[in-house]
């Protein structure tokens, strides 16, 4: 860290001078405009970006030793959570089929990424969301909606014996992984581009928590799937009704915890957090009479049944990850705003 004096100039102005290392690294001459921007720490932004304009970041993808398809989609989806506006796949020689397969692939189950350009030999693939149409909490809302229906449906599947919507179910874990990555990309976006913080009004601090909670409601949503995945074995097979009353059970009492975690996300109620972790013990107990009571079960029936209750306690755990974030950020800006007030 350098440390600089802060100077006083005609008698109102204060001054600080830059790093000249940093003045020629980014090419600043005499009289350019810089930005600044004060950060919700206290800290002071000096950028020589002086517009709203969204960084144009482009990335360049040779495929010509690329082979295997799961590799370059994996290398897109990378590439977009990064936050790249652009990604331009170019190949000396004709593309293979499955390049195109990929990319259609990749543009469906993303959001904002269409082809703006195609030939032979080069595939232009361009963001034409806005960030800041696409706010952080109506995004976890919505990821909070489907998970939510995900889990409800999988154990009503298995109520129902219906396969239809245990693989409904399983088909819907898309609809989760889009928006989870759609918020690992604005994040991303963010901390490169400070002025799309204030763009969107969320401080760069709390992106990272969205991002967190994002993640966290994404793998729910992967237990939801692990129950309809589960639940399918046992569907055409009479399961014990004490044993499907208990799952339900279980799996109300792990809902509630979703519900009470997100309500305390969005209230910043660190009380509701607090007693939302300590409710996961009740579900902890449930679950463990389910255990037993599978041991009872014949062979099939038990694994599925000790699968279906394990990851019903851990979608309730997952849940209480949500009340711990709440609680470490409330304390965090409650703490900001100590050091605000106290002028430090």
């Amino acid at each position: 860290m350098e440390i600089r004096r802060v100077q006083m100039t005609g008698g109102s102005s204060f001054v600080v001078t830059l790093p000249k290392d940093w003045v020629q690294e980014m090419r600043i001459k005499k009289n350019d405009p810089v930005g600044l921007i004060a950060q919700p720490d206290g800290t002071l932004l000096v950028t020589k970006k002086t517009t709203d304009e969204p960084i144009q970041r482009v990335k360049e993808i040779d495929i010509g030793h690329i082979t295997d398809p799961s590799f370059l989609f994996r290398i897109l989806i990378g590439t977009y959570i990064t936050g790249f506006t652009a990604i331009r796949i170019s190949s000396k020689q004709r593309f293979p089929p499955f390049v195109r397969t990929v990319v259609r692939d990749f543009t469906q189950m993303t959001i904002g990424q269409e082809v703006v350009e195609e030939t032979d030999t080069l595939i232009t693939i361009k963001d034409l969301l806005n960030p800041a149409e696409m706010p952080f909490d109506n995004t976890i809302k919505r990821m909070f909606v489907i998970v939510r229906n995900m889990h409800e449906d999988a154990i009503t599947a298995l109520e129902t014996h219906n396969h239809t919507l245990a693989s409904d179910v399983i088909n819907r874990d898309m609809d989760s992984d889009r928006l989870n990555w759609l918020i690992a990309r604005q994040t991303n976006m963010i901390m490169q581009n400070p002025s799309l913080s204030r763009k969107m009004e969320v401080p760069v601090g709390m992106a990272m928590y969205y991002h967190l909670i994002g993640k966290i409601i994404e793998r729910i949503g992967d237990h939801a799937v692990r129950i309809a995945e589960n639940a399918q074995p046992v569907l055409d097979a009479d399961l014990d009704p004490k044993v499907v009353a208990a799952l339900k059970k279980a799996s109300i009492l792990s809902m509630q915890i979703f519900d009470k975690s997100i309500i305390s996300f969005f209230n910043a109620d660190i009380r509701e957090a607090h007693k939302t972790i300590e409710s996961v013990s009740a579900l902890e107990h449930v679950c463990g009479d389910i255990s037993n009571m599978a041991f009872k079960q014949d062979t099939i029936a038990a694994i599925s049944v000790g699968y279906i209750s394990e990851s019903i306690r851990r979608a309730g755990e997952y849940s209480a990850d949500i009340s711990e974030n709440v609680i470490n950020y409330i304390v965090e800006e409650d703490q900001s705003l100590r050091r605000k007030s106290s002028g430090k």
